[in-house]
Order: C-alpha cells, then structure tokens, then sequence
C-alpha cells in the first residue's frame, strides 16, 4: 500500500485537543489514509460515515450528553465524509469544548461545503490537511525513482489517482468513470446547478485551454452562458478540487499583464478524460501544456505538503513575453520556464531578471524534473 506523505504529519498532531480535518477530492484515498492511522492507535475508535442516513440524523443536532454516551472511554472519533452532516461543525466543537481527552478527525470530498459548515465553529480548533492524488515523490518512496521515470508518460495521460495507479491496464475505463462522478456529484448535489450540459461543456473549454490565460468573455461565448455564471462555476469547479488557478506577477514594470489568469486541473487524467484524448504523448501536439499542468500540480502537492507556504503566479507583459511559474517567499523570487524536451531553448526575459533580480532561474524538462517534484530538490 502507498504511504501517503500526510500519514506522518496527521499522526503528529495526535496528541494535542484540535480536531484534525482533512480536505480533497472523492477517490484520493481519504478514507484509506483514516484506516492506516486507525490501526496505529493503540485505543479503540468509533467511527462514523456520513454517507449512512441514521448517522447523519443523530449528529445534525447532537448534545453533549447524547455525544458523552456515545463516545465513552473512546479517544478518538473519525468522521468519514464529514461534508454530509449538517452542522457538523458545531458538533465536532462540542466534542472538542466538552469531552476532554477525545481527538476528532474528521475527512470531507467538497471545500465549498465542509468549509462552510465547519470553519466559524472550529476557529482555533483544528489542524487542516489537503490530500491530493498520489505524488511522484510518494510514488518513488513506494517503488523508485527510475521506475517512476519509466512511467511519465503513463502519468502525463493517466494522471494519479489511487484507483488509476492501483489498476495498470484498466486506466480509460476507470478515468471516464471516475471523471463523471467526480465532476458533478457535489457540485450538483449542493449548488442547485439547473444546467448541467453547460456546466460540462466549460469544464471541456477549462482542458482545452490550460496553460493558456483565460477569457470569461470567451468562455461565455462558448457555453452559452453569462459572464457572472461562468465566474461562479469556475469558482465552484476550484472549491469541488478540480482546477485550480494561477495569478500573474506583477510588481514594478509598466507592461505587465495585472488581471489575466490561467487555469490548471489538480490531476491531468481527469483533463485527458473530460475531452476524451488518451492517445500517445510523442504524437500528441499538447504534449507541452500535459507537461505543464503535470509539474504545476506536482509542485502543489509537494510544497503544500511541506509547509513551504509559498505564493505562485506566472508572468508575462504585454511585448509577448512570459515566464510559465514564479515563485515568491520571503521576499525573494524564483521563476521557472517548462519544456518537455531537454534541447529546447530556456529564455527568460531580460526586463524580468533586471526588475526582480531572481534567486533562480531554471528550466525544467523531463530529464530533470525529479528534483523540482520532490523535496530532495528544494
């Protein structure tokens, strides 16, 4: 079984009185992590699944007596897809307030519904964890680094989510699968969504356009729908874990792009599969934007899990000039250029180096890449 890089840190947290949460996407092996740490503890545990109706009924409105009963000598309680229950925040905060000497952990598929239901009750109360499909790096502490370069390109059309790694052969089938459920089902469920259809068809525009900086005029124009619509779902499409956005660095120069985006899936299978192209990366002629949003969310993943608290844009001004990922912490800068084949050239803007002097400069290309996915490089 894969050791996920937050088992330790979860584990970690385990002896103070916060509740732990922790965040992602349906099928990225929350509820696996739970049972690994689970069956470290030494004490008995009660575990409660949002998914069934009479658990959800019983904690919707729960009182400390009901919640003291229930628990009794148990120290610790886990509650799997948290995001079900209504007011689960207020009672994971009575447990936490009243029952001295439990840890709560608690695990949910959607940001934009767990978030709201538990973050004004557990102010000061909890540790927050993201877990996202599997990383490289956890892919090489679970086989080797070579083995994990003998399969990028299987990666760059497959992406990494646990059921896709864990089954070699069964990989498109499963993708459209899981893409289907995991697009709509929470959107759908919490957010009323009344079309669907034009709901799907901007996240086919979204694939098509990753890497690029996009257009709500343009992407309203393709889907038929308004400009606030179209604002509203790409946010929800960002709370549900399926994309997320990069801002451009702007600072001194006059030229600089200030307000575009660009737009990223947090795993390149499911973009493949939303636009139903599975076919070899060398004949690909996206084979440049895969590999960009490949390292995009390999460097979340393994800076979000390390703590590096960093802040990421891109850059470009308006002679045409860019620069694919920034990164800025403490003051300091490092700017990135992605190019899937090692003889490419690297250019970085002279106006960019002069306003911004940056710590680094590097390109990265499939023989190197190892180093910037994971934490030995860093």
């Amino acid at each position: 079984m894969i050791r996920r890089s937050l088992h330790t840190k979860i584990k970690s947290r385990l002896g103070d009185s916060k509740a732990i949460i922790i965040y992602g996407p349906r099928q990225v092996g929350k509820t696996t992590l739970l049972k690994q740490i689970a069956r470290e503890v030494d004490n008995e545990i009660l575990w409660w699944n949002g998914d069934e109706p009479d658990i959800r009924l019983e904690l919707e409105n729960a009182t400390s007596t009901w919640l003291k009963n229930q628990i009794g000598n148990r120290k610790y309680v886990i509650i799997d897809e948290a995001q079900r229950i209504e007011n689960i925040g207020l009672t994971i905060k009575i447990i936490v307030d009243q029952i001295p000497g439990v840890k709560v952990i608690a695990s949910g598929s959607s940001s934009f519904d767990l978030s709201n239901r538990i973050n004004e009750p557990l102010t000061g109360r909890k540790w927050e964890f993201m877990l996202y499909p599997i990383s490289v790096e956890e892919m090489i502490s679970h086989t080797s680094e070579r083995e994990q370069k003998r399969l990028l390109s299987v990666r760059l059309l497959y992406g990494s989510y646990p059921e896709i790694i864990n089954n070699p052969g069964e990989e498109r089938a499963l993708l459209t699968e899981l893409s289907g459920s995991y697009l709509y089902k929470d959107i759908l469920t919490w957010e009323n969504i009344q079309k669907p259809a034009k709901l799907e068809k901007l996240i086919q525009a979204l694939a098509f356009q990753i890497g690029s900086q996009i257009s709500v005029n343009e992407l309203s124009q393709i889907t038929g729908l308004d400009n606030h619509t179209v604002e509203r779902y790409i946010n929800l499409l960002e709370k549900a874990y399926i994309i997320f956005q990069l801002q451009p660095f702007s600072r001194n120069l006059r030229n600089e792009i200030k307000k575009s985006r660009k737009i990223y899936f947090y795993d390149i299978g499911i973009r493949n599969a939303v636009i139903n192209q599975f076919n070899s990366i060398e004949l690909r002629q996206d084979k440049g934007i895969l590999w960009e949003n490949f390292l995009m969310s390999e460097r979340k993943k393994i800076t979000d899990y390390h703590q590096y608290h960093i802040n990421r844009y891109f850059w470009r001004n308006h002679a045409q000039q860019e620069i694919d990922y920034i990164e800025e912490k403490d003051g300091f800068v490092d700017a990135f250029e992605f190019k899937w084949n090692p003889k490419s050239r690297i250019f970085f803007s002279k106006s960019f180096i002069n306003a911004y002097s940056p710590r680094r400069t590097e390109g990265i290309h499939k023989e190197n890449y190892i180093d910037f996915v994971t934490i030995s490089g860093n």
